[in-house]
């Protein structure tokens, strides 16, 4: 059903509902009672939206992994396998009314400074990922549909960014000032950790804008430099920004068994497989199964040649053939058969650490070697798959990780952290994108738009993108858009791009 622009920036009722289908916020009430609006049930639909908005379920929990070269699937030609981004949407931004109304709620609450913490983080959050996503869009004339902005004016991609970073630094003064608070299924209401979140947060905006450290209205390294040396960041992977799954009708693991037709169509590609055979990496065994063909050959479950990977650029048909003689590897049977699954986390420790020794290979941060940082990122993962993951050989194929395993990984040869700036950072990105393996959707691709790290395989032949020698960069603005607001996204995209509204064209961050 077309939706009007309206619908996207004007709230005319509290949207209790949002657009989560998720049972972590069950609440017990009488049906037949009205709904009393509060500043606890809206925070808890606001940090649910987040979380709903981009951990789904079944087949599209997949989807941002195809689109970031560790997931085919193959019922059918999936667009995101091949490239194919299309039109985004704005339907992410409605929700946000809800800051205000549950800030105007906890107005006389002990706890109204977490609650206006929270709405800035979330407010923050959003702008943020949809930004990445086009480009230039309406922020500071956002969300004014009651006052009669129905069509508001473009903010550059600078001007959103500068704004995201202020709402950041409110919030983390706002938090530290603040108590614990209800209605919050990740951290229990816990400020502390919701600061740490914030500041950790702004740290991957931060490292996102390192083509602009030149710039003196950002102050890049400077915000960087304060953040690490003067505010709490994430400790360990107990302040991951994840959600943790159960046996529990609504609250299972978004690619478990139970009435998900989707299980017997995903493969794990040869971009990662490649990897960690490379580097003797016995994650191999805890993402994988070893192929079914392979394993009636004779081959051990703890045989790496098992494990075949395919490659996530193979055109389609060639897929479904490989398809049809089983002999590849498929997800790991936990992902599969464990109703909790694992936490799936949208930041976590580990990618701070990764974050801190970039940082440092670049020269933003000095006091601790880059290859620690390494280091300690690559034992985070390592740890966070290790401890959510049962000792069983079902699960781990008699190569289980355990801490010593992970001493000598990160020790030997293959692993060090060597070379010039540009190798190192070569390193810590294929790192970041091996841990990121169905978690923190969408971060392997848009951390190898931002590095180019790792090379993803290119095949004109199967590339939907045009043209088909390149990958695409930008979702293209939504219809909506240009059915409502068409005079807007018109000149944003003259700004941008001289009037052009396709996936290649190069938006102000990547400049």
């Amino acid at each position: 059903m077309k939706t009007t622009y309206k619908h996207y920036f004007i709230a005319g009722l509290v949207l209790l509902s949002s657009t989560s289908c998720s049972h972590f916020d069950e609440i017990n009430s009488n049906p037949d009672a009205a709904v009393n609006a509060t500043a606890p049930m809206l925070a808890t639909k606001l940090i649910l939206n987040i979380t709903d908005e981009t951990i789904n379920s079944q087949k599209s929990f997949m989807q941002p992994f195809m689109l970031g070269k560790t997931i085919l699937y193959t019922e059918f030609a999936e667009p995101q396998q091949y490239n194919d981004l299309g039109r985004t949407s704005f339907d992410v931004v409605p929700v946000l009314t809800n800051v205000e109304k549950m800030q105007a709620y906890a107005a006389t609450s002990a706890a109204k400074d977490s609650y206006t913490a929270l709405g800035h983080f979330i407010r923050a959050w959003k702008f943020f990922n949809l930004t990445m996503r086009v480009g230039d869009i309406p922020y500071s004339n956002a969300l004014k549909g009651e006052t009669g902005g129905i069509a508001p004016a473009y903010d550059t991609q600078k001007q959103v960014f500068q704004g995201i970073l202020n709402e950041l630094d409110e919030a983390n003064t706002l938090f530290a000032k603040g108590i614990k608070f209800d209605g919050d299924p990740i951290y229990g209401g816990d400020a502390a950790k919701w600061r740490k979140l914030v500041n950790t947060f702004e740290l991957h905006i931060l490292l996102n804008l390192y083509r602009k450290t030149a710039d003196t209205d950002l102050k890049v390294t400077d915000r960087f430099k304060d953040i690490v040396a003067n505010r709490p960041i994430f400790q360990s992977n107990a302040d991951n920004f994840q959600l943790v799954y159960s046996d529990k009708a609504g609250q299972r693991y978004p690619f478990y068994k139970l009435g998900n037709p989707s299980i017997i169509y995903t493969m794990v590609s040869s971009t990662l497989t490649d990897k960690l055979k490379t580097l003797n990496d016995r994650r191999l065994y805890y993402y994988a199964n070893p192929s079914p063909v392979q394993i009636s050959k004779g081959k051990a479950v703890n045989d790496p040649t098992a494990y075949i990977g395919t490659d996530p650029s193979m055109v389609y048909a060639d897929v479904s053939k490989i398809y049809a003689t089983k002999d590849y590897s498929n997800v790991n049977s936990r992902y599969m058969e464990l109703p909790a699954g694992e936490p799936v986390y949208l930041l976590s420790y580990s990618q701070l650490k990764f974050m801190l020794a970039e940082a440092t290979v670049r020269g933003w941060i000095t006091g601790t070697p880059a290859a620690t940082y390494y280091t300690d990122g690559i034992t985070a993962a390592m740890t966070f798959v290790m401890n959510n993951t049962p000792n069983d050989p079902a699960y781990h194929h008699n190569m289980p990780i355990t801490a010593d395993y992970i001493s000598s990984y990160v020790a030997s040869d293959k692993v060090k952290l060597t070379g010039n700036s540009e190798q190192m950072i070569e390193q810590i990105v294929t790192q970041r994108f091996i841990s990121t393996f169905l978690q923190s959707p969408y971060d392997a691709f848009f951390e190898n738009r931002r590095t180019g790290y790792p090379a993803f395989p290119i095949n004109p032949a199967s590339n939907v993108n045009v043209p088909g020698t390149k990958l695409p960069v930008r979702w293209l603005y939504p219809q909506s858009e240009l059915d409502y607001n068409g005079t807007n996204v018109k000149q944003a995209l003259t700004t941008q791009f001289n009037g052009s509204d396709t996936t290649n064209e190069l938006m102000w961050i990547l400049k």
